[in-house]
């Protein structure tokens, strides 16, 4: 089934912007500028905090003081898609904007959205792009390890759909039911998804970029992670990450199995296969960005280096995030989000 959603001349289109957001003292004031710099100005931004206990909540009280046109509405205890659904219910126009703290919208962003929007009287959904800020080796090397390559879409390279630079009719949230309100991490995707799957026409802006600031350093992404990997299997999406690193891990485990005849020496065999694979899936990753981020061979092998870590790092995290949702979700050992 396919919906025709007819939208207003762009040149008229009035937007919301959304951004859900807890304990984000550090990047809110950058977002804020960021949208209140567009060169098409959201109508308003709405923001929904999920219950701050830093500054987070001082600093957006300081630019609505300023008269800017923000509104802060402050729940209590509340997870992302909770977040997002209160800050539409309580937005005023018909056209929605999603994005999130942590990141810095370019100036053109909203503008290139809603170019887009206007180009077909069919379009429900826009998405534009985001990039890694990579102000740091070990930023660079996680962009590598882990971020979406840019792939080739009819309006030019963009990287995989994200809410992070998203505009849709607010009939488009209304129809799919909103974003799931359980889930800590994983409820864009889970709502994207029903997206494509009712059949919205969608359309993509390369050029409607956000940059992203990514954790700064391996023990923030092993934490961020495990919550990825846990709610990842709440939302059901575990064949899409989790599996594949079960399966690598399980056959290093059938490796291991002849250590029982042969010694403890043999278990040198898994982890050498192990250690091989890690360094395989960096040389890819290497690969895959080699002409977005080339470099020579001394920082190539030292990217090699740590792009392994990195790797293994986020292995480790799905499979903590994963005895996390055995635990407390699947056997409720304790209560936790």
């Amino acid at each position: 089934m396919e919906h025709s959603v007819k939208p207003s001349d762009p040149n008229a289109i009035e937007i919301s912007v959304v951004v859900p957001v807890r304990d984000e003292e550090e990047s809110i004031r950058i977002l804020l500028e960021g949208l209140l710099s567009q060169t098409l100005p959201p109508n308003e931004i709405v923001i929904t905090d999920g219950g701050s206990i830093d500054a987070t909540r001082e600093i957006i009280e300081e630019f609505i003081g300023r008269g800017a046109p923000v509104k802060l509405v402050r729940e209590r205890d509340s997870l992302p898609g909770r977040a997002r659904n209160v800050g539409v219910e309580n937005a005023r126009c018909d056209w929605i904007a999603f994005t999130d703290a942590g990141t810095r919208p370019a100036p053109d962003w909203l503008a290139e959205l809603a170019g887009k929007a206007g180009d077909d009287d069919a379009t429900a959904v826009v998405f534009g792009s985001y990039e890694p800020v990579v102000d740091s080796f070990f930023r660079e090397c996680a962009a590598i390890a882990y971020v979406p390559v840019t792939t080739l879409t009819p309006n030019g390279p963009a990287r995989p759909l994200s809410i992070v630079s998203a505009l849709m009719r607010r009939t488009v949230w209304e129809g799919v039911g909103g974003f799931p309100e359980h889930l800590r991490s994983a409820e864009d995707l889970v709502f994207m998804n029903r997206i494509e799957a009712e059949g919205y026409r969608i359309a993509r802006a390369p050029k409607a970029v956000v940059y992203w600031t990514i954790q700064p350093g391996l023990w923030k992404t092993f934490r961020r992670f495990v919550t990825y990997s846990r709610n990842n299997i709440r939302a059901g999406l575990w064949r899409k990450w989790q599996a594949t690193i079960f399966q690598r891990y399980a056959l290093m485990g059938i490796a291991a199995v002849p250590a029982v005849l042969l010694g403890v020496e043999w278990l040198a065999v898994p982890l050498l296969l192990g250690l091989a694979q890690l360094v395989m899936r960096a040389i890819r990753a290497l690969h895959r960005n080699r002409h977005l981020s080339p470099a020579g061979i001394t920082r190539s092998i030292l990217r090699l280096l740590l792009v392994v870590v990195i790797i293994a790092t986020l292995d480790a995290a799905a499979f903590v995030g994963s005895i996390s949702w055995l635990l407390f979700d699947k056997l409720h050992l304790a209560t936790t989000k």
